[in-house]
């Protein structure tokens, strides 16, 4: 039998921390507070441990705690959203504790617990070669489309994806195809929803609405276009 790491993050308010795992499916294998606070959670073999930072520790908002590695992160995705949208009567989508939006196709997401630890889970069969945005077979608006890709979806960076698509657009626009310009239009319409700014995502959704596109050019913007409004809905969810 191999060798097992263990992550042990930080725990803050124990209680709370080990309640949040709970309401995910974890099962809470040790807790306690004398003669120190420690904590353990495990779920489907993996086991995450919390202890109180040292005295004086000032910890920062928000930390990576940990990678975990799945067979179904699509599956795991719809599992944590339903149970915490059963424990806060919403979709806890900004702040501590939230999970990040998934859309179809991606191969991880995060979930930040009320402490400000960061949980990976990555699909295991994620490819190795994995393109982190740029690929020197793209130029022009579709590299800066690919770019945003990464910043959204792998470093759960919308602010920087949103100025990267708007300096694209203004830099490349006026040449890119029509199809690279929808569906930059349409990015940012669901980066415009994932930070609270509905107001120009409708516009943007309306903009994107004009533009003119053959059946085929459709069908090749419409997972964009989805996007936004798949995360509408997934924002509206309550219990």
């Amino acid at each position: 039998m191999g060798d097992t790491a263990v992550p042990v993050l930080w725990s803050g308010d124990l209680k709370d921390t080990l309640d949040f795992y709970r309401a995910l499916g974890y099962t809470v294998t040790h807790e306690q507070t004398r003669p120190y606070a420690y904590g353990a959670v495990e779920a489907n073999g993996c086991a995450i441990h919390f202890a109180a930072a040292p005295a004086g520790t000032e910890l920062p908002a928000e930390q990576v705690g940990c990678l975990i590695m799945l067979d179904d992160v699509a599956d795991r995705h719809r599992a944590f959203t339903a149970a915490l949208r059963k424990r806060y009567g919403k979709i806890p989508a900004k702040g501590c504790p939230r999970i990040t939006r998934f859309r179809p196709g991606q191969s991880r997401f995060s979930v930040i617990d009320p402490v400000g630890n960061t949980i990976i889970y990555i699909q295991r069969d994620e490819p190795e070669d994995l393109e982190y945005g740029g690929s020197r077979e793209l130029d022009g608006l579709a590299r800066v489309l690919d770019n945003a890709r990464i910043l959204r979806d792998f470093k759960n960076d919308d602010a920087t994806a949103i100025r990267v698509l708007e300096v694209g657009l203004g830099r490349f626009g006026a040449t890119a195809s029509t199809v690279d310009k929808a569906r930059a239009l349409a990015a940012l319409a669901e980066l415009a929803i994932a930070t609270g700014d509905f107001e120009r995502a409708a516009k943007l959704r309306s903009e994107l609405g004009a533009v003119t596109l053959s059946e085929g050019e459709r069908a090749v913007v419409a997972a964009e276009w989805r996007a936004a409004s798949d995360l509408t809905n997934w924002l509206a969810e309550t219990d």
